[in-house]
């Protein structure tokens, strides 16, 4: 029943709900104006017909009659605009936001198996889609009409002309039901690449600098060009299909019209049709072709948002994109005291689940209920068991891959064990709710975002009430206290997206002000240092041991110098605590320790 509740919290339908006053308005105008615009023809179908007899009189007051009719119209359609406007705006806001706080929820191993351009398309582009397609789809409907009862006011006037119509029109809606048919699978292709376009793109810009440095211009040019034209052959094959069948149908009304305005002209002959409804008929003889193509448009337009919608709400499809989960036990003081118990994780790779092809309501749901394929498992820890006491400053070391940055991930439950149990203050990791998880711990990555705002603004994301004596001393500890003095606007410069105007290691120093202003019970530093000269490195390692005694402090290092003062080390060996002692007790009983620490300094 609670999954129910969901779905239908995420349809569209809901959204459309939420403005329904609005969205009656809109409608409420639209038809007014659409029944302007019926009146309209009509009568000027009537106005042709009285000229014809020569009613000059009953003509001109026909045609004040619609000049009434347009002006109502015409502010009908002007309202309707700026109602659109207004809750388009609403609802597209509305679904921005909810993606994108869905995307929140997704655990870090999602992002990892999935290109970035498909989020950014489901968070930004589709719900446009949608909503500008639900306001054509009632522009259309309003026209679909129009055409629809000139075509029944045509098909009174002589019972041969309204068969005549009935076949032809069933006839396209058959060629219709077809072309839509072969599109569906062609547009959710073209959006499948047009994601690789999209994720390949915002990679490039990103990494400009390394682009630039390694060379790699015209190989990214070709790999570029590869998914353009992967994107151009999959288009084509698109517009081609649908261009065939679309000229096919529009031959057959064309022909069709000629053939019915010979009808006419054989009906008068013998005496069968005025010369009235034949004008009539050849004024309106667009209407047919009108009615046939508001219905193709209204079928490309569901598909569209058929598309659309499955991209969107499949990041609530926990089968495809998977969600942390959270207990419900809040702890208020946390002291920091971690273990890890039996803890399994292998790195599984699953066959992707693609919501990008397109499927039938049968296929979705057996999709749902059917179990992921295993691709490959690469098990990183089988039965680790380790205690880090309270307020103690401890460090993980190992060669690359030996597990140090997937312990973090674990610590912190940007991954969840597999087996076994993390605790934090004895309470396994799985119960604590998101608040006392998120409050508890900072994570300091090796290679943090810094976001495109000014200094003060990206410290203040982590404290958002921190007063400006907190701010400074947390820049002071972080070492950042001379370059900000540098600048003309100090805290208050803008660093650029991504950090852009700022080197490696000061956007390390500021991810690392960022992690001591939230003042956590736990802070995690992994390779924190990495990017750091040997000056700035020293001050973080001052900045380090200022803390110790206040917070439980885990340090994955890859520079050996800069643990020497930690409480205890963690030396790991594939996927094993191989050793367990202070700097010393290692160095001098650890060969494979000794000779780390050695090989690092000959660098």
């Amino acid at each position: 029943m609670k999954k129910n509740k969901e779905e239908k919290k995420i349809s569209i339908s809901s959204y459309l709900a939420k403005f329904k006053f609005g969205i009656s308005m809109y409608i409420l105008v639209y038809i007014i104006a659409g029944a302007g615009t019926v009146m309209q023809t009509i009568l000027f179908a009537r106005a042709i017909e009285q000229i014809t007899l020569s009613l000059f009189v009953n003509a001109i007051t026909t045609l004040a009659i619609i000049a009434g009719i347009v002006v109502v119209k015409r502010l009908c359609w002007y309202l309707s605009g700026i109602i659109y406007q207004k809750y388009a705006n609403k609802i597209m806001a509305e679904l921005n936001f909810d993606l994108a706080r869905q995307a929140f929820k997704l655990n870090s191993k999602t992002y990892a198996d999935h290109e970035t351009g498909k989020f950014v398309q489901r968070i930004v582009t589709d719900p446009e889609t949608v909503v500008n397609n639900l306001a054509n789809l009632v522009d259309l409907v309003t026209d679909c009409v129009t055409s629809l009862v000139m075509i029944v006011y045509i098909a009174t006037l002589n019972i041969y002309i309204a068969l005549a119509i009935v076949v032809i029109v069933a006839f396209c809606m058959i060629l219709e039901r077809i072309r839509r048919k072969r599109n569906r699978k062609n547009k959710f292709d073209m959006r499948r690449k047009n994601d690789k376009i999209y994720s390949l793109t915002t990679e490039i810009v990103r990494s400009e600098k390394d682009v630039k440095a390694l060379g790699l211009e015209d190989k990214l040019s070709e790999i570029s060009r590869k998914y353009y034209d992967e994107y151009k052959k999959a288009s084509y094959n698109y517009e081609v299909k649908d261009m065939n069948l679309w000229a096919l149908r529009n031959a057959i009304i064309e022909v069709f019209g000629i053939m019915l305005l010979i009808l006419g002209v054989y009906m008068i002959d013998i005496s069968m049709l005025t010369l009235a409804s034949f004008m009539i008929i050849y004024s309106n003889n667009g209407s047919l072709s009108s009615f046939v193509w508001c219905i193709g448009k209204i079928m490309d337009i569901f598909l569209e948002i058929k598309v659309a919608s499955t991209r969107m709400f499949s990041l609530f499809d926990d089968n495809e994109y998977v969600c942390e989960k959270f207990g419900k036990t809040h702890l208020e003081n946390v002291k920091g005291k971690i273990e890890f118990k039996n803890v399994a994780y292998a790195f599984v790779e699953y066959e992707q689940a693609d919501s990008d092809k397109f499927m039938t309501q049968k296929e979705l749901m057996q999709l749902k209920n059917k179990k992921r394929k295993v691709e490959s498992v690469n098990q990183i820890f089988d039965k680790l068991s380790f205690k880090i006491e309270p307020n103690t400053t401890v460090a993980f070391v190992g060669k690359s891959g030996s597990g140090k940055s997937t312990i973090l991930n674990l610590m912190s439950k940007m991954f969840e064990v597999d087996a076994g149990e993390v605790l934090i203050d004895g309470v396994n990791i799985n119960d604590l709710d998101k608040q006392t998880l998120r409050n508890s711990i900072s994570l300091v990555n090796q290679f943090p975002y810094i976001f495109d705002m000014t200094i003060k603004d990206n410290l203040l994301l982590a404290k958002k009430d921190a007063s400006d004596e907190e701010i400074e001393s947390a820049i002071e500890r972080a070492s950042l206290k001379e370059f900000i003095s540098s600048l003309k606007k100090g805290v208050d410069t803008k660093v650029g997206e991504s950090g852009i105007k700022l080197s490696g290691g000061q956007k390390q120093r500021l991810a690392i002000a960022r992690a001591l202003l939230r003042n956590s019970p736990i802070i995690i530093f992994d390779e924190s240092t990495s990017s750091l000269d040997n000056f700035a490195q020293e001050d973080i390692k001052k900045s380090i041991d200022n803390l110790k005694g206040k917070s439980t402090i885990v340090i994955v290092a890859h520079r050996l110098s800069t643990i020497r003062n930690v409480d205890k080390i963690f030396f790991l060996d594939s996927g094993k605590i191989e050793d367990i002692g202070t700097f010393d007790e290692l160095f001098e009983n650890n060969i494979k320790f000794k000779n780390m620490f050695y090989a690092e300094n000959l660098e």
